[in-house]
Order: structure tokens, then sequence, then C-alpha cells
């Protein structure tokens, strides 16, 4: 299981992103998980390193699962239409 960091804004989504990309190369099974609880600010530059995540785990053949998400953080994909994507 990956994690996300507390913080997760523009200024971090590019680093965040790198290390979730090079963590997913070592998870095995046919599920890329993250874990959310951590998250405490974020800003809509989480929801495109979820969504490239997502991406990620469907190029590697792998289910997609984000565990623990922030209400703020469901309620910001419900409002840009994509909570269906992050959160089945």
């Amino acid at each position: 299981m990956l994690t996300l960091p507390a913080t997760l804004t523009i200024a971090e989504a590019r680093a965040t992103l790198a290390r979730l990309a090079q963590d997913a190369t070592a998870e095995s099974g046919a599920e890329l998980t993250l874990d959310a609880s951590a998250l405490a600010r974020f800003d809509t530059s989480a929801l495109a390193v979820l969504l490239e995540c997502k991406r990620i785990a469907q190029a590697r053949g792998k289910r997609f699962a984000l565990l623990h998400a922030p209400a703020r953080l469901v309620d910001l994909a419900r409002l840009y239409g994509i909570g269906p994507l992050l959160m089945p």
C-alpha cells in the first residue's frame, strides 16, 4: 500500500507523483492501493496526482483503490465530476 503525504499542493505534486510512480513498480498484487489518511492539506493538484496514479495502475493491468480519503477530497472530486473515477 502506498501512502499520500500530509500536504499535497501544486508545490509537492511533481515530487509526490514521482515517488508514487516509482513505488508503484515495487507493488505486487492485482491492486494499486493508496492510503490518503494522512492527507490534511491539499488543492486540486491532489486530484491530478490521483488520476495519474490510476492511469499507472491501469497501464500495469491493476485495479486502483483509494482508502481513507478525507471528506473534503471526496467533495472536491465530486465538484470536478471525477468522484466515480477515484472513489467508486
